[in-house]
């Protein structure tokens, strides 16, 4: 099931998309919203598949898609270097923040909330904040039963569902304060996130997914999931290992290589740049850079 927050004459309703056929059936009010489905387990995604005998379909077109998670019971969980070609893309161009080896663990950081935005929405951009804007396309996935210290073996009956991030970054702000990478990720309205939320049982095969980003049009990250350094179920493990997850949690797992800052030459985001995040069978963000004012 494909669960999306849209707005239908200035309401906003959960649904559930047929992205073949390019529909979104719109559930009652009584369902609620799709944070409150993640909430409610099994019985909250019953009652979401007996309401749509009588939902009523809409054109994906005619409805604005927004951000399926709009309440989050925290910062965004992230994860960092993920796919060992991303970590060795960057040795060196660290500004003398590299570490001395590969981790032996899955590293974690947060970002904020506020740095959220829809799967059309547009990014925020500000030059006089940061000179260097980049790209990194991601799996995310949402916690959709809360545990601590989860196995491994037990990690992926703890999560409700998978979609498309864009954790863009300022490299500059990243590497300003002390090293750790809070500030660098957590400018409000930089996030795509969606377009819709794909339930856990449809995706059979965790290591076939294709992670892709465009700007402009021109490919320039394109791996598979199973190039990922920890698994999804490892890095549930590890970061529930002492610390609660609980049912609404979204975790970021990592971006492949080719990002902006380890090119050569760079690649930073302007204003009016398109990007075009996509995972294969979770759909497709399409966001247009946009210079506002954030200082």
């Amino acid at each position: 099931m494909r669960l999306a927050s849209v707005t239908v004459d200035g309401t906003r309703r959960a649904g559930a998309v047929n992205e073949a056929e390019g529909m979104v059936a719109l559930l009652p009010a009584a369902i609620g919203t799709v944070d409150d489905i993640v909430r409610g387990g099994p019985a909250a995604l019953d009652a979401v598949r007996a309401a749509l005998a009588d939902a009523h379909p809409v054109p994906l077109r005619e409805v604005r898609l927004e951000s399926p998670l709009h309440r989050f019971n925290r910062d965004i969980l992230c994860t960092g270097w993920n796919y060992w070609d991303h970590f060795e893309e960057s040795q060196g161009k660290r500004e003398g923040q590299d570490p001395p080896q590969r981790p032996e663990h899955p590293t974690f950081f947060t970002k904020g909330p506020g740095t959220v935005i829809g799967p059309a929405d547009e990014i925020a951009y500000d030059p006089e904040l940061s000179a260097k804007w980049d790209y990194e396309a991601e799996i995310a996935l949402v916690i959709g039963r809360d545990g601590r210290s989860i196995p491994e073996e037990k990690a992926l009956e703890h999560v409700f569902g998978y979609l498309v991030a864009n954790d863009v970054s300022q490299r500059d702000l990243q590497r300003a304060h002390g090293g750790q990478w809070l500030k660098g990720k957590s400018i409000d309205g930089t996030m795509p996130l969606g377009p819709w939320l794909t339930t856990a049982d449809e995706i059979d095969d965790l290591e076939g997914l294709r992670v892709q980003c465009e700007v402009n049009g021109v490919l320039l990250q394109n791996a598979s999931s199973a190039q990922m350094a920890f698994s999804f179920a490892q890095v549930i493990a590890e970061l529930s290992r002492g610390m609660t997850l609980r049912a609404g949690d979204v975790v970021l797992t990592g971006t492949p290589s080719g990002i902006g800052s380890a090119r050569q030459p760079q690649i930073f985001l302007k204003d009016g740049d398109v990007i075009v995040t996509r995972v294969s069978r979770l759909g497709e963000l399409r966001n247009e850079v946009r210079r506002v004012r954030l200082t």
